[in-house]
């Protein structure tokens, strides 16, 4: 089959390589019919996640048919077309019963880590791939929902809802602001009105993905290059400042600006995935009451969210921005990676 395949930091190359093959008895084989590009593929290939080994399949996200599965599958058989979930749950250890599968403990690579598709393990940019666990880490796709609308539920809206909403604790009537309108942060805004939010503020440099929230969900969109973009979300809040703050970018600044916008005992919500370290003002933050959450995303919520979309109750569809050929995945990382140029959200690659 063909796959994308990782030689190290800032090489890549679609290139032949060996079929999967059932390992274990709760594997299944996968034709990946849809899948996409995610901000992560981007930081592996330039070097930021160097557990990524080199020969490695890239990709964690995808739609298909079974192919194939091991003897002791039963919740998923050949035939049926599935998301896969980018998070591999053995269903059994004690932080996948806990609901914190993230850090399964049964991943192939020991590490307590439950993203292993194109992390630890081959992913899903690919002709077909291996999942384990497929018993918890398959979703049977139902009729009348989209690849397009179903390829967002292996990632970005687990991760913004359950990181952004359900870590940042919103509650109804809450004002959110969520700095950053990328993929992750406009499923987030997307969400916050599951939880009762009032007001969703929107908070980016780009114009255009500010207009794509507010069609998904946002109240205000404010320009984070305006000087005062602070006073501007002071002027939604009373003077008082948001309820929650959802960071969805992974840098210092945007972290920092979450810091100014929460008000006393609000919630700052950390779902950027960040390469460089922040500096907290405990001196400052700890007479504000201030909770900070941040975590990697267990897709828990998955079904419950399919079940939103196959009732069109979510906008994921609204996200996916450019439309490519699995064999054309180098053109479609290429612009992905110049989202700034292109305006790309989801790129999608499908068979």
């Amino acid at each position: 089959m063909k796959a994308l395949v990782y030689h190290g930091p800032g090489s890549k190359s679609w290139d032949d390589v060996p079929d999967p093959v059932i390992l274990e008895s709760g594997d299944a084989i996968v034709r990946v019919d849809t899948t996409t590009i995610c901000g992560t593929d981007l930081h592996i290939l330039k070097g930021d996640v160097p557990t990524v080994a080199e020969g490695r399949i890239l990709g964690h996200e995808g739609v298909g048919t079974v192919l194939e599965v091991g003897s002791s599958v039963r919740n998923v058989k050949v035939g049926d077309r599935v998301i896969i979930a980018c998070i591999s749950s053995c269903g059994v250890c004690t932080y996948c019963r806990s609901a914190n599968p993230s850090h399964c403990l049964a991943d192939e690579g020991a590490s307590g880590i439950g993203w292993i598709l194109g992390h630890l393990i081959d992913g899903t940019q690919a002709e077909m791939v291996r999942i384990p666990f497929a018993d918890n880490s398959l979703y049977t796709l139902p009729e009348g929902v989209p690849d397009d609308a179903a390829m967002l539920l292996s990632d970005i809206f687990p991760t913004g809802f359950e990181m952004g909403i359900e870590y940042g604790r919103v509650k109804p009537g809450d004002t959110v602001a969520v700095v950053g309108a990328g993929p992750v942060g406009l499923a987030a805004i997307a969400t916050a009105g599951l939880h009762g939010a009032a007001q969703v503020i929107a908070i980016d440099y780009d114009e255009n993905r500010l207009g794509v929230a507010k069609q998904v969900g946002a109240t205000h969109c404010l320009n984070a290059g305006d000087p005062d973009v602070v006073a501007q979300v002071m002027a939604h809040t009373d003077g008082f400042g948001v309820d929650v703050a959802v960071e969805a970018v992974g840098v210092p600044a945007t972290f920092l600006m979450c810091v100014d916008l929460v008000r006393p005992g609000g919630n700052v919500a950390n779902v950027g995935v960040h390469g460089k370290a922040v500096e907290l003002d405990l001196q400052k933050l700890w007479i504000q009451n201030i909770t900070i959450s941040m975590g990697l995303v267990n897709t828990t919520t998955l079904a419950m969210l399919l079940k939103l979309v196959a009732q069109h109750k979510l906008p994921a569809s609204e996200l996916v921005t450019h439309r490519f050929s699995l064999q054309d995945i180098e053109t479609a990382y290429e612009t992905f990676g110049n989202a700034a140029q292109t305006h790309a959200l989801k790129v999608l690659m499908a068979r």
